[in-house]
């Protein structure tokens, strides 16, 4: 297939413009697109299979004439045909059925069916299987029938013809140097193409589900390279760029004299990495990630100050208006004690309280903005912005970070900092692939005297011992938390269950002080019950996930999640996390409603057995991908669509070296494969 831009028109599916939207549905808008769109599974119709060895449970193809067909009314309308071999007889079922199958299914025709086998009350049958009228002589295919990801509206044999054209026409140069593949032991990315595309029979089947076959590990390999490229090409990029150089750390060392603490080892050490790239002149990108508690806030206060310190201003924002607000209270006041001018800014605040903010960051006044994703909206400008500081950065949506990212290039020559944090640690695969252009810090070391959270699992019927143990913190003059169970797309529901759930505690806590705080409701209510639970007025708050980042109450020592089965791992291990931040023992109860599928079984077993937040995030990451970990479900774009990171760790050790070597010897190679695999879309891999 001839090399072509980005622009490229639709494929050559044989239809006009309302097959290309359909095609482009699927991701497939330019004619390479198509041998790039892999099968998701096979099925053999090279082999016909005797009636009378079928089993039930099997999938099998199989081949006879027409003895009768029948309407059954019974157990409820369908029609049924009776196919026999020389071997014996099965029934094919169809309970939606036309006129025109009544005429192919006439006595004496030869059928070729396949699907499912199941054991009926008269015997085998196959249910809605894939049939066609055949010849006796008709000959089988020779390799192995793909099954492609689709649309409504779009048929497999549609979309097989359209790949197949494709292969016939296939001409990829290799972009891949030959001592690399010999090393690997992968084959041309032509041959890899047609051979998972039209496996020959005798292809296990397993190592074609497991993605395990040469064919398969060599597009894997290419996706991984793809993406190798697509960030090392970001970071050389950036490096060429120019940034304010920070380089004054005056107020940031007044700042470390009058915190009421001394940082951690860890926390000194991330503090000089950050602090020597503020004063360089190419603009840091870097993600400081560290466990629940470790103390990533008061590096982004110093960074605050050194920018500031420097004569630039600095900016801070949050997913949440709750995080957002932790920081105004906790950043505020440690850099208005050093006489720096601060303001707030987010989308609950009063239009005028807006345009105030707005006014002094554009005229410099406010030397440190904190707020949420209304930072980034067209209204606001900064005069002299050094310095950028991105909190749980994955929880903003791709489109937001790309928003971001371009809101901090529309401005002149000079690039601000980028200093972004993560309370959810990265598994090391995904470091080296979706954040190879970020240079990453970990703070691997809580602060002194944090002692671990212990981790109970109580099943719902033991709600009762659940409640005397909030009595007894209460009365031991601690505080709880009590988060309400999270109900799958419905933030409507959620709402209810928290108001419901507030409502029972309060009768059956009774004379505790019972709080509410959700999402819905208006900041200043917000602000005023958190700031309740603060100050001890309020022994118990009933939450929805809105507490899962952010709070921090040195004096609540009790979690109780309820419905702990129906939340993710990062979500559980970011709520724990929310007690065990005084000198109290703390104690985080995971009560869960039996039975337990597979799935929730090992995600309350993993928050047993460690509290190690890099094991919890490794294991997320088997159990369901890295779309949580970087925010991509909003952007609507796929991840690796083939690479699996813990499966292919070796092919993505290996795409990091030869990436750094096409950089370096083989720039028409490099934007070959780019716009092979991606087209114009590789901003999104870069958010």
């Amino acid at each position: 297939m001839a090399r072509q831009a980005s622009g490229a028109a639709a494929p050559a599916t044989g239809a006009g413009a309302p097959a290309a939207a359909l095609f482009a549905r699927l991701g497939i808008r330019r004619e390479q697109d198509l041998v790039l769109h892999l099968p998701i599974r096979y099925e053999d119709e090279t082999r016909i299979a005797p009636i009378a060895s079928l089993r039930p449970g099997e999938v099998a193809q199989v081949q006879g004439v027409v003895a009768r067909q029948e309407i059954v009314a019974r157990p409820r309308r369908a029609l049924a045909v009776e196919l026999r071999d020389d071997t014996g007889s099965i029934t094919l079922r169809f309970l939606h059925f036309y006129g025109s199958q009544l005429r192919q299914f006439a006595a004496g025709n030869r059928v070729r069916a396949l699907g499912e086998v199941r054991g009926g009350l008269f015997g085998l049958e196959m249910v809605h299987p894939r049939y066609r009228v055949v010849d006796e002589s008709e000959p089988l295919p020779q390799a192995l029938t793909p099954v492609y990801p689709t649309v409504s509206g779009l048929g497999q044999a549609r979309l097989r013809a359209a790949i197949l054209r494709a292969l016939r026409a296939l001409q990829w140069r290799e972009t891949v140097p030959a001592d690399v593949l010999v090393a690997l032991g992968l084959p041309s990315s032509a041959h890899a193409l047609r051979a998972i595309h039209q496996p020959a029979p005798e292809t296990p089947a397993s190592a074609l589900h497991e993605r395990s076959t040469p064919a398969w590990r060599r597009v894997i390999f290419d996706e991984l390279l793809a993406q190798q490229l697509s960030l090392q090409r970001a970071r050389a990029a950036r490096a060429a760029q120019r940034a304010p150089q920070l380089a004054d750390d005056a107020l940031a060392r007044r700042l470390l004299d009058a915190l009421p603490f001394r940082l951690t080892g860890a926390q000194q050490r991330v503090w000089l990495e950050v602090s020597g790239e503020l004063a360089a002149a190419q603009p840091m990108n870097r993600l400081l990630q560290g466990d629940v508690g470790s103390g990533k806030t008061v590096i982004a206060a110093l960074a605050a100050a050194q920018a500031i310190g420097s004569g630039w201003q600095a900016a801070i924002m949050a997913p949440t208006e709750i995080l957002a607000e932790q920081h105004l209270r906790k950043v505020g006041p440690w850099l208005e004690r050093i006489g720096v001018r601060v303001a707030w800014l987010s989308g609950s605040l009063k239009e005028a309280g807006k345009k105030a903010a707005r006014a002094r960051a554009a005229s410099g006044e406010a030397q440190l903005l904190i707020g949420t994703h209304a930072l980034i909206e067209d209204s606001v400008a900064f005069a002299r912005l050094g310095l950028a500081i991105v909190d749980e950065q994955h929880r903003f949506g791709v489109a937001q970070r790309l928003a971001l990212r371009t809101r901090l290039e529309a401005g002149p020559a000079t690039l601000p900092h980028q200093l972004m944090m993560s309370a959810t640690p990265i598994p090391r695969t995904l470091a080296m692939s979706y954040y190879a252009d970020l240079d990453v810090s970990v703070i691997d070391e809580l602060p002194p005297g944090r002692k671990p959270v212990l981790t109970k699992l109580v099943s719902d019927a033991r709600r009762a011992e659940v409640m005397a143990r909030v009595r007894a913190a209460a009365a031991a003059g601690r505080q709880a938390y009590w988060v309400c169970p999270l109900i799958e797309e419905s933030e409507a529901l959620d709402l209810q269950t928290a108001i419901d759930t507030h409502a029972a505690l309060e009768r059956e806590l009774a004379p505790l002080r019972v709080g509410l705080v959700h999402g819905r409701l208006p900041a200043a209510d917000k602000h005023a019950v958190m700031a309740q639970f603060a100050a001890g007025a309020l022994q118990v708050l009933v939450a929805t996930t809105v507490i899962e980042v952010g709070v921090d109450v040195p004096n609540a020592t009790l979690m109780v999640i309820e419905h702990a089965e129906r939340f993710g791992l990062a979500q559980l291990h970011q709520l724990r996390g929310r007690v065990g931040r005084g000198a109290g023992e703390s104690v985080c109860v995971l009560m869960y409603r039996a039975p337990l599928s597979a799935a929730a079984r090992d995600r309350l077993k993993t928050m047993y057995e460690t509290s190690d937040g890099f094991e919890i995030a490794r294991r997320d990451l088997i159990l369901r991908g890295p779309g949580e970990f970087l925010g991509a479900r909003q952007s609507g774009e796929a991840l690796l669509r083939f690479a699996d990171l813990e499966r292919d760790s070796d092919l993505l050790a290996a795409a990091r070296e030869v990436a750094a070597r096409l950089l370096r010897d083989d720039p028409a190679s490099v934007d070959e494969h780019l716009q092979r695999w991606f087209g114009g879309r590789e901003e999104f891999l870069r958010a």
